[in-house]
């Protein structure tokens, strides 16, 4: 064991001993690998008023400054995504080429952040009565807080804090305690591209820090991704503290097959969606709804796909699925195959003790399984499972699925693979689901459309990056003003700059 790592405040690595510490593994061997320290009430207050005393400054720094920050950034992460990759692959587990996959998309965000000084245009209207002008202008919040998961240490918490800062806030980052290294990574680099002290800071730990963060006066903002129940517990917290609150839950994606869809895309895609990142998504597919007669052969091609993956390290270039984030999580996951079979689902594919590339040893490893003939009361329908458990619904015809889809009480993201694009139109309009797919396994919006599903999977009105979250890191103000008397400024021949 040789890792530590602990929190970033006022720009520089903390320097005080924890109170407490938490375990950091490597799931491919089950090894410890490190500890972070977890933070108490006065680190949070210490990362909080960092971040409070930075906000003047950087609310106050021109669009051009900000925006010459965020290209640096974005350079600088872009010439380490390998290295973020191959630290985010250690700890999380999943393989190295899906990392930097993470780091890709991550980046996506922080691009459209860079275009700040369009995004934050507000409305002008002249001579709205005589001499009298009225326009709108959009200001940040103060300090914002992003509390993130483990199943993706770099992409999400980059669906807040670019965002964020470009728009003038302030922030105080809580990634997951499992898999900690790529955010005190993004903060050093933060650093290195010019970020005054203070802007973005890291508080490692678990619940405490993140009640220290949901009850502290001078939070302004807080974004989460996580879990429906903690979600739900995040959304009640904060808001009841006056804070504006996006809280992003869990999900039950399912993947609709019509008879007229072409099978082998269809299975491509529920191996891809189902197995990627070892089911540790939120945008996975987790249950493929089968509409009568295809369901036995879209089966035999899944079975067909699933029996050439090679699943082992996330460092080795032949692995496509690495293991779970712990062996706590694994287990959990497994129990929902037991609990399967148990309330009579067929096992169409057992990973419960995989082949893995070098030896499974220690590791917090579950191979891809397929649950057959699935029905809507077992557990492993209800639940979110989050790993590699892919179910099977039989459905008789398209209205029937699509009752079962809409009445779920998740609303992430869904797909349907079709080739009637009459079919496809419908589905898009009527599906009771945040996030919609055609012939599109997972639809994980593009930066400048935002992220966010409905029901049980979003608490608040607001999604992620996009548009809404640039509304969601500011506030609008409306300004009415008359000027009787010119002003003048003097001569100044020299060429007009944006500093």
């Amino acid at each position: 064991m040789s890792k530590h790592v602990t929190h970033w405040i006022g720009g520089k690595p903390f320097d005080g001993e924890a109170a407490r510490r938490g375990d950091i593994y490597e799931p491919a061997s089950g090894r410890l690998s490190g500890t972070v320290d977890f933070a108490e009430g006065p680190e949070v207050d210490a990362a909080v008023a960092a971040a409070k005393a930075a906000f003047p400054g950087w609310r106050d720094a021109s669009l051009s400054k900000r925006t010459r920050v965020l290209f640096k950034f974005r350079e600088l992460v872009h010439e380490h995504r390998d290295e973020l990759a191959r630290l985010i692959s250690s700890e999380h587990g999943k393989v190295v080429s899906d990392a930097a996959g993470e780091v890709a998309r991550g980046l996506d965000v922080v691009e459209f952040a860079c275009g700040i000084p369009h995004l934050l245009k507000g409305g002008f209207s002249e001579n709205v009565s005589t001499r009298v002008d009225a326009y709108s202008i959009l200001q940040p919040l103060g300090v914002a807080a992003g509390i993130t998961p483990f199943n993706f240490p770099a992409m999400v918490p980059m669906w807040m804090f670019p965002v964020a800062i470009a728009c003038g806030n302030t922030f105080v980052l809580k990634p997951s305690e499992k898999d900690p290294s790529a955010s005190v990574r993004l903060a050093e680099l933060w650093a290195e591209a010019g970020l005054p002290d203070g802007v973005f800071n890291v508080v490692h730990g678990d619940k405490a820090a993140v009640d220290g963060l949901l009850h502290h006066p001078d939070v302004k903002a807080v974004s989460f991704v996580g879990s429906t129940p903690i979600a739900r517990y995040i959304y009640a917290t904060a808001a009841a503290n006056g804070k504006r609150v996006q809280a992003l839950g869990g999900a039950k994606n399912h993947m609709l097959v019509l008879p007229d869809a072409d099978l082998d895309l269809a299975a491509d895609a529920a191996v891809s969606a189902g197995f990627g990142s070892a089911g540790e998504r939120c945008m996975a597919i987790s249950v493929v709804v089968a509409v009568d007669p295809v369901g036995d052969e879209l089966l035999a091609k899944i079975q067909e796909r699933v029996a050439g993956l090679k699943v082992g390290p996330g460092d080795d270039p032949e692995s496509e699925m690495g293991p779970l984030v712990t062996r706590a999580h694994r287990d959990k996951v497994a129990s929902y195959v037991d609990s399967g079979v148990a309330q009579g689902a067929t096992l169409a594919i057992d990973g419960r003790d995989p082949r893995v590339l070098g030896g499974a040893g220690d590791g917090f490893w579950l191979g891809p399984t397929v649950l057959d003939h699935v029905a809507p009361e077992m557990d492993a329908y209800k639940e979110e499972i989050f790993g590699p458990v892919l179910s099977i619904v039989r459905s008789g015809s398209y209205e029937e699925a699509m009752e079962l889809i809409s009445a779920n009480p998740y609303g992430n993201g869904t797909a349907i693979f079709t080739n009637d694009g009459g079919a496809a139109r419908r589905f898009q309009n009527e599906v009771e689901v945040g996030m919609v797919g055609v012939n599109v396994p997972i639809p994980v919006p593009m930066a400048y459309y935002s992220f966010g599903g409905w029901k049980d999977s979003l608490f608040g009105d607001t999604h992620a990056h996009g548009m809404e979250g640039v509304h969601f890191y500011t506030r609008t103000k409306a300004v009415t003003s008359r000027w009787l008397d010119p002003s003048h400024g003097g001569v100044n021949l020299g060429f007009p700059t944006g500093g």
